[in-house]
């Protein structure tokens, strides 16, 4: 009985301590938005920013090259023999592979 007094004793002289203890370790590992959850949703939100930032380069680029693809002919005519091994009826092709 005597053991059972004494942490009954503790417990209510440092009520607020345990309360503060308990509401630290509920918001910050067991709710549903946990710092620790937060803080994996943040990284993640990092990444895939910098994965729209990526892709918005390359739909720049790639609006760049359409862009002088309909408004040149010679790169429409490089485009067609670099990658797709056209030629003009009185030429040769020698393709190289490494």
């Amino acid at each position: 009985m005597s053991k059972l007094l004494t942490i009954w004793n503790y417990i209510r002289h440092h009520k607020y301590m345990i309360t503060v203890l308990i509401f630290m370790v509920v918001i910050g590992f067991l709710d549903e938005n946990s710092l620790i959850r937060r803080v994996k949703h943040r990284s993640e939100i990092s990444a895939l920013n910098s994965e729209i930032e990526k892709y918005r380069k390359q739909y720049e680029e790639d609006t760049e090259k359409l862009k002088e693809l309909t408004t040149n002919p010679e790169a429409l005519e490089k485009i067609a023999r670099e990658k797709y091994l056209m030629k003009k009826p009185d030429e040769d092709i020698f393709v190289f592979e490494e």
